[in-house]
């Protein structure tokens, strides 16, 4: 079964430079998971930290389940995310040096089953670099055009 792509976080991919990209599990309630498999996740204001050895996702935004009566979540409470420990050791080492984050890209549900976070180590772009991005992306999209124009020719 494929993965199903619930949420992604477009900004971070123009605001940073993804060094390196990590899966990771999340818990999260019931009511949780269900606005999850819903797609009501933003994640543009979240970031991940590591708290006396567990990695914690925070700021990401869960809208509350709307059958949920008094059960229901607070949408902007901090989650466990679930990696090894060897691996949170060594992001926990990475993070430490000057201007490095953990930044979530996408939530998606795996196998039909769980929730699964797309965790990046990152580091913060300057105006500069997003110019350059952008009309580097002006000028691929100008030689897609083109070669499409000649085809039809």
């Amino acid at each position: 079964m494929a993965d199903r792509t619930v949420a992604q976080n477009r900004k971070a991919r123009h605001d940073y430079f993804i060094i390196e990209t990590f899966e990771c599990g999340i818990v999260l309630t019931g009511t949780e998971i269900k606005s999850v498999r819903e797609g009501k996740v933003n994640l543009k204001e979240g970031y991940a930290l590591i708290r006396e050895g567990e990695l914690w996702l925070t700021g990401v935004h869960i809208s509350p389940y709307e059958k949920g009566s008094y059960y229901n979540h607070e949408p902007l409470r901090d989650r466990k995310l679930l990696m090894k420990r060897h691996e949170i050791l060594r992001l926990f080492s990475r993070v430490r040096e000057k201007g490095l984050t953990l930044v979530p890209l996408s939530v998606y549900i795996k196998d039909g089953k769980r929730a699964k976070v797309e965790l990046a180590l990152v580091k913060g772009k300057q105006l500069f670099d997003k110019r350059d991005a952008i009309a580097e992306r002006d000028v691929k999209r100008a030689m897609e055009r083109a070669v499409r124009r000649d085809e039809r020719d």
